[in-house]
């Protein structure tokens, strides 16, 4: 099993928006195994979006789904996410 964690930090005011529109984008995509967090301590407005999987093999098919899905609701509800945040970065890790 592997742990995807993207983490964002966001712009100041924009944390919780953005873990919100995280979470119902999960939700809306199906995905089973996230949780999407937010700092208390540590950098401020840090969002960590933490999905399980069962191996890179399954990761790399998610994102190649998302990068040839259709155009739709939530590609509506994401347009400008990006504006939200000022850095973010993508950790794997393998679970013992």
């Amino acid at each position: 099993m592997i742990i995807v964690r993207e983490v964002f930090i966001a712009k100041p005011g924009s944390a919780s928006k953005l873990a919100k529109l995280m979470k119902e984008v999960m939700t809306d995509w199906g995905v089973a195994k996230v949780r999407v967090m937010t700092d208390m301590t540590g950098v401020f407005n840090k969002v960590v979006v933490e999905t399980e999987m069962d191996n890179l093999t399954d990761f790399d098919k998610r994102m190649k789904e998302y990068s040839n899905r259709p155009k739709d609701k939530t590609s509506e509800k994401m347009a400008g996410y990006t504006d939200m945040y000022h850095s973010g970065k993508r950790e794997i890790y393998q679970v013992w």
